[in-house]
């Protein structure tokens, strides 16, 4: 049976048992002049599904594509619906979700936060089963950087236009914080890039892919009732 949900049929999902559902949280965003706008939803999706190979309690959603990216406003291709407007589509399909055991945002987008926290507060204070899993990477770059541009060059290297690749803002987040917060991304970086991904490999990307694999399938069997 396949694990994404929209491929089943109603009675296909009722047939299964204590069901995990997983939820890519993605973005429509600038990612640098180098990687696809949906950078963030491929790599969300891409771990769902090396999640699901190690649990056969999980179906995926359907990936929310469009979310909270207002600091990206300043590039043309970037889409958002806003922090409020997230947050009551998260509690709506969790809502929704109740014939499953338990609800798994797993996020591709770190402009998702204010919204899934609050998401969460409330889902969690009317009794429903729902976590939210975010990625870690140590020493990683912020933003279409080494990090991002590897896991697209083992993810999906045809997207990934290396000839266009050039270093942004490199200095830490902490040091940008303020301006990012009152500018944007823009206000830091004109190319729209937090890092260097000229470094970027595939070999580098198949590392990273593979820890996050396993985090996320850790958290899942330590969250999944």
């Amino acid at each position: 049976m396949a694990n994404k949900i929209s491929s089943n049929t109603w009675s296909q999902v009722a047939s299964r048992q204590s069901i995990l559902l997983l939820l890519p949280l993605g973005s429509c965003e600038q990612h640098g002049p180098h990687l696809p706008l949906d950078t963030d939803t491929q790599i969300a999706q891409y771990l769902c599904a090396q999640a699901a190979l190690h649990n056969d309690r999980i179906l995926i959603a359907p990936s929310l594509t469009i979310s909270a990216s207002g600091e990206h406003a300043g590039f043309p291709g970037t889409l958002s619906i806003g922090t409020d407007a997230l947050t009551q589509v998260l509690i709506e399909i969790v809502r929704s979700a109740d014939w499953c055991s338990g609800v798994v945002f797993v996020n591709g987008h770190g402009g998702n936060a204010d919204a899934v926290a609050a998401a969460i507060h409330t889902l969690t204070n009317e009794q429903r089963n729902v976590v939210s899993w975010w990625p870690r990477i140590e020493h990683g770059d912020a933003h279409a950087g080494a990090s991002e541009t590897s896991m697209m060059l083992a993810i999906n290297p045809e997207q990934v236009i290396m000839a266009k690749a050039e270093a942004g803002a490199t200095q830490p987040l902490s040091q940008l914080e303020t301006q990012l917060r009152s500018g944007g991304v823009r206000a830091v970086s004109l190319n729209g890039v937090l890092g260097n991904p000229t470094t970027a490999t595939v070999e580098h990307g198949q590392n990273l892919l593979s820890q996050l694999t396993r985090d996320l399938v850790t958290f899942i069997n330590e969250h999944s009732n």
